[in-house]
C-alpha cells in the first residue's frame, strides 16, 4: 500500500496534474492528518500528513513512491445562505461565527455543512437558506489548520506573530483587556 506523505508546492505541468489519479474527500477527511483512503481508481492508500494539513481542492500530493495524487472536494451537503443585503448577511456571518461553526466565506455566499438548528437560526436572522450539494471549503485559519503552502506553522504561532507586528506598529500601552474602549492611556506615551 503506497503511502501519500507530502503536499506539492511547485506548480506542475498541465499534462502531470491530468494524469495523476484523483482522491475525493469530505471536508471532515480534508482536516485529518492520518487517514486510510481509497482513490477515485480504488487503489487502498495511506495519508500520512503533517499534523494541521487541511487540504484544499486541487492539491497535489505525493506518494512515497514518487507518484503524484491530486486532491478533489467532494460535494456534501450543505446550506447556502444569500441575503437581500450585505448587512444581512453580515449578520448572519456573525451569527454563524459566535457558534465556531466552519463556514465557507463567498462574496454573496455563505456555506455550512447542513445542521437543522442553525437552518432554523439562520431563517429567524432573514436570510435564504438553500439545501445544496457542493464541495465546502471553509475558512480554516481560526482552527489551527489553515491552508498554507510548505510549512506547517501553527496558527497560534501564526498569530503571536500577528500580535507582535502589531504591537510594534501601535505600542505597547493598550490594555488588551479593555476590548478597545481604553482609549484615555494612549496619550501618555505617544512622545517619549
Amino acid at each position: 500500500m503506497r503511502t501519500i506523505d507530502k503536499r506539492l508546492t511547485a506548480t506542475l505541468a498541465p499534462v502531470l496534474v491530468k494524469r495523476a489519479p484523483t482522491l475525493t474527500l469530505p471536508f471532515d477527511a480534508r482536516c485529518k492528518s492520518r487517514l486510510a483512503a481509497t482513490l477515485d481508481n480504488g487503489e487502498e492508500v495511506a495519508l500520512v500528513m503533517p499534523r494541521g494539513t487541511v487540504l484544499a481542492d486541487g492539491d497535489m500530493l505525493v506518494a512515497d513512491d514518487g507518484g503524484l495524487v491530486r486532491v478533489i472536494a467532494a460535494a456534501e451537503d450543505v446550506l447556502v445562505v444569500r441575503a437581500p443585503s450585505v448587512r444581512l448577511l453580515t449578520r448572519a456571518a456573525y451569527h454563524l461565527g459566535n457558534r465556531h461553526t466552519p463556514v465557507e466565506v463567498g462574496a454573496e455566499y455563505l456555506k455550512l455543512e447542513a445542521d437543522p438548528v442553525l437552518e432554523d437560526m439562520l431563517k429567524r436572522l432573514s436570510v435564504l437558506v438553500a439545501h445544496e450539494s457542493q464541495p465546502f471549503q471553509p475558512e480554516t485559519g481560526a482552527y489551527g489548520g489553515g491552508h498554507k503552502h510548505g510549512h506547517d506553522d501553527t496558527f497560534s504561532e501564526d498569530y503571536a506573530l500577528a500580535q507582535k507586528v502589531f504591537d510594534e506598529h501601535h505600542g505597547h500601552d493598550h490594555d488588551h483587556s479593555s476590548c478597545g474602549h481604553d482609549h484615555h492611556h494612549h496619550h501618555d506615551h505617544a512622545h517619549r
